[in-house]
């Protein structure tokens, strides 16, 4: 293959990621997933009170509707196989950041560190207590993880029965 053509299949293939990008913000932006005037710490309450009813684990999920990668992990979060996994196992609270100046302090609170990037997600137990924390910016990137990524990471995590 000569040099002209890998140049032009290069040239191809960026222009698809453009294409994805460019529409994964154009749908961040055209459908809301988060709520913006939520009461987040209100929400966490409610959901840790269906937990310890169900037995099911909480997520929470800090986002903002601007991001496309908070759209990508919604996105495999309502793949069907995926879907009834968090259906069955799990509370999903979404907490608006805005732009990285709003709920900041929940995100202390669980040990999140927002700044390193979204969507950053937290797991709790149905007691409350704390099973996992996103550290280092995990799911930043999650419009280029791979489905399976995504289906470890709630098996891992749903309740143990």
């Amino acid at each position: 293959m000569g040099q002209r053509s890998e140049m032009k299949r290069g040239i191809l293939f960026l222009a698809v990621c453009g294409l994805v990008v460019g529409c994964a913000v154009a749908k961040a932006a055209s459908q809301p997933i988060f709520d913006e005037h939520a009461d987040a710490a209100r929400e966490i309450a409610a959901a840790l009170s269906r937990a310890s009813k169900t037995g099911r684990n909480v997520v929470l999920i800090f986002g903002a509707n601007w991001c496309p990668d908070c759209h990508a992990l919604d996105e495999q979060m309502h793949r069907p196989a995926l879907g009834r996994l968090i259906a069955r196992d799990f509370v999903v609270v979404k907490i608006d950041v805005r732009r990285f100046d709003k709920n900041l302090d929940i995100g202390e609170k669980y040990g999140v560190p927002i700044k390193k990037g979204i969507p950053a997600i937290a797991v709790l137990g149905p007691r409350g207590e704390l099973l996992y924390a996103q550290s280092q910016g995990q799911f930043a990137n999650a419009r280029l993880m791979p489905y399976r990524d995504f289906s470890e990471f709630f098996e891992k995590w749903k309740p143990k029965r």
